[in-house]
């Protein structure tokens, strides 16, 4: 039988964390094990997930990662979850909330492609109103214009597939691609982008899965506003902006 873990980094989540928990309770496949990587959190972030865990659905489990960032939390989450057995891996975000049917798309897309999946982003419809959300989708589509021109991106640098832009909050690979890789890049940032990279010069088996939805959301558009955030999407920083999004 496969194993599928869904690893959630969180960094001072209390606010949102609990959204996303009952996100995941409400998938219609909830066959799976919930790993929560503990950042270096200091608020009630890990205590709010141990008061989930006692009725969840399914297993539930912590573990801390102290170096700072996500790609470190992210190895580290990925890496026990095979230790511990898992052969499919997914991951989405502590502020994020998956729709009903995806963990049940991440699974089929894996079973198919047996590679890497990647889903569609919409913004929180709690978090901003049209105008946020469209900047938030004009964000996204930056994201992936730029890279599909970036000469660093081209397949005659020995990729094997064009380039995806892929979320890192909404993403699934199996757990022998993830190890033969090398991992989650746990520095330095951006690391979705140098990982997908990773990916590209292994194999073909990256495919894109509409039914795989998570709403995302859009704190960094407040953060560091859309200039600054165009910024972050470009490799420039995101100006003077000194907010610990991680």
């Amino acid at each position: 039988m496969t194993r599928l873990w869904v690893v959630v980094p969180a960094y001072q989540e209390e606010a949102l964390i609990e959204d996303t928990l009952r996100a995941l309770a409400a998938q219609r496949d909830r066959d799976f094990t919930l790993l929560v990587v503990d950042n270096g959190c200091t608020d009630a972030t890990v205590a709010k997930v141990r008061t989930f865990a006692a009725g969840a659905p399914f297993p539930v489990e912590v573990v801390s990662e102290p170096e700072k960032g996500v790609g470190a939390a992210i190895d580290t989450g990925f890496r026990h979850a095979i230790a511990a057995g898992a052969t499919l891996l997914a991951r989405t975000d502590a502020d994020c909330l998956p729709l009903p049917g995806w963990t049940a798309a991440a699974r089929a897309g894996l079973r198919d492609s047996r590679g890497l999946v990647y889903g569609q982003l919409t913004a929180r419809p709690d978090e901003h109103g049209p105008l946020g959300r469209a900047s938030f989708r004009a964000m996204v589509v930056l994201g992936a214009c730029f890279g599909r021109i970036r000469p660093a991106h081209r397949r005659r640098h020995g990729y094997l597939a064009p380039y995806r832009m892929h979320a890192g909050n909404n993403m699934a690979i199996t757990a022998e691609l993830y190890q033969a890789v090398g991992g989650m890049p746990r520095r330095p940032s951006p690391t979705d982008r140098t990982f997908m990279n990773r990916v590209r010069r292994h194999t073909t088996a990256i495919v894109h899965r509409r039914d795989m939805v998570v709403q995302n959301s859009t704190r960094r558009i407040r953060a560091y506003g859309v200039v600054g955030t165009a910024r972050w999407y470009l490799d420039r920083g995101a100006g003077r902006c000194r907010v610990d999004i991680r």
